[in-house]
């Protein structure tokens, strides 16, 4: 017979494996190696909890182990790295899903295992745990329909919306009173199941309204806002289940989160309120309006002049965007560096925290093309630097180098550190076209006299910068 007294040992190897994980997970250069410490701890709980948990319903928990594998490696095979901010985002909703799930099983089938004061914290619990679950379920299906392109990215800011939060917390508030009155007093058959509906349904339409006013510019904010969600929802399913394990766990995603959201919100000079207020950003741009003033004219380039000017330069700094996502330009930017290292240009990356749809995207994207990982700098290690760069390289990136953000105090975007490129010699800008970013501002960059604007798709032009090369 098994040893029970194992399980503890076997949760704590789990936590312990789970902490390295985020530790490793911060640097790029362990980033592997904290990803299997992840994956080792997962493997460990997961054993750990059938081998001396379940006693019963072995059929029933193998096909859904078996159903979520395939699931999980189809995703992983399919899923491209430009695809990565929605698959997060969706993964996040599962958390949530899971934690109303549990939260109503745990409701129907222990609520008179508990008496007195234990019967109330039980309650609130569980009233806790779905509350926390339901919004993140709902948020994270709509930051996933955005992220995919399914639902537009301007935000919806409908009248006296505050207050409509407002309404709709004190609702919450109310059902959660009314709940655990109910459940106390212990009529009928599920005593305080009506509050508990009618409080999911409230908290289903929070996340919703939550997500959707919330513009394409602070999407960043959104999937670091819904990891931190889901760990507090794992962390409630513990709760719920006594397991000491979950709770920890769940602690540990839901404040990493929030600390990367914090990180986030400083790195766009944005209070995290008022990203949750929401309002800010466009849905994917729009064709800039001249606002009366002439903004001058811009000087495009083509691949050859290009690739002349990367050759006879001596420092290159190359500040990858969403565009580079979107035109999967990723490998031959890589290509790119090879070449230009091998010629004798010290060639480094300036990665924005914000660049891209979720935190660390540019890093994962760099990461895949095999970019090394000493040659890519976050934004403050090397802003000082530009004044030396021979040719700064933007592949669709727009608000992260607007230098609106230093020099215009009524900007929307005022305050928010960029990477501040116009400082170097020449800044080549890879562009479709003259939309603005998500923000919906123009940006005075691309009217510089030391700017030149390379138009067209990023992979195909930076192809033909390569072929030049």
């Amino acid at each position: 017979m098994l040893n029970e007294n194992m399980l503890p040992m076997a949760y704590l190897l789990a936590i312990i494996l789970f902490i390295l994980a985020l530790g490793g997970l911060s640097h790029q250069e362990t980033a592997r190696r904290g990803n299997w410490y992840g994956i080792i701890g997962m493997a460990i709980a997961l054993v750990a909890t059938v081998l001396w948990k379940v006693t019963d319903h072995y059929v029933e928990l193998g096909a859904a182990l078996a159903l979520g594998g395939v699931v999980g490696l189809m995703a992983a095979r399919r899923v491209q790295m430009t695809q990565m901010p929605e698959l997060v985002a969706i993964l996040h909703s599962l958390v949530g899903l899971a934690a109303v799930a549990v939260g109503y099983a745990n409701f129907m089938g222990h609520g008179g295992d508990y008496a007195g004061a234990l019967k109330t914290i039980h309650d609130i619990e569980t009233y806790v745990g779905v509350l926390i679950g339901a919004v993140t379920f709902s948020g994270s299906v709509i930051a996933f329909g955005k992220l995919s392109g399914r639902i537009g990215g301007k935000p919806l800011t409908l009248p006296a919306r505050h207050w409509l939060n407002l309404g709709l917390l004190l609702g919450a508030i109310w059902f959660g009173i009314a709940f655990v009155q109910q459940s106390a007093a212990g009529a009928g058959d599920f005593p305080g199941l009506m509050p508990l509906v009618a409080m999911t349904v409230i908290a289903l339409l929070f996340g919703i309204h939550m997500v959707m006013a919330i513009g394409g510019a602070d999407m960043p904010v959104v999937v670091s806002m819904l990891n931190s969600y889901s760990g507090w929802a794992a962390s409630a399913i513990g709760f719920m289940l006594g397991n000491d394990l979950l709770i920890v766990t769940g602690a540990l995603v839901g404040s990493s989160g929030a600390i990367l959201s914090y990180i986030m919100c400083r790195a766009m000079n944005r209070k995290f309120l008022a990203v949750i207020a929401g309002g800010f950003g466009t849905g994917g741009g729009t064709v800039a309006a001249g606002g009366g003033e002439d903004q001058g004219e811009v000087v495009p380039i083509e691949a050859a002049e290009t690739a002349a000017l990367l050759e006879d330069a001596k420092e290159v700094m190359i500040i990858p965007g969403y565009g580079m996502a979107v035109a999967q330009a990723q490998h031959v930017v890589q290509e790119i560096t090879r070449k230009l290292r091998d010629k004798g240009v010290n060639v480094r990356f300036g990665i924005h925290p914000v660049a891209g749809r979720m935190p660390g995207h540019m890093n994962v994207l760099l990461a895949e093309a095999k970019v090394p990982y000493d040659i890519v700098f976050e934004m403050e290690e090397i802003n000082d630097d530009f004044p030396e760069v021979d040719v700064s390289v933007v592949i669709g990136a727009n608000d992260i180098v607007n230098p609106s953000a230093l020099e215009e105090p009524n900007s929307p975007i005022a305050g928010m550190p960029v990477l501040e490129c116009w400082k170097g010699k020449t800044t080549i800008v890879l562009k479709r076209s003259m939309a603005t970013g998500y923000a919906g501002v123009q940006n005075p960059l691309f009217f510089k006299e030391n700017t030149r604007m390379l138009f067209g798709d990023a992979k195909e032009t930076l192809e033909a910068v390569n072929q030049a090369l």
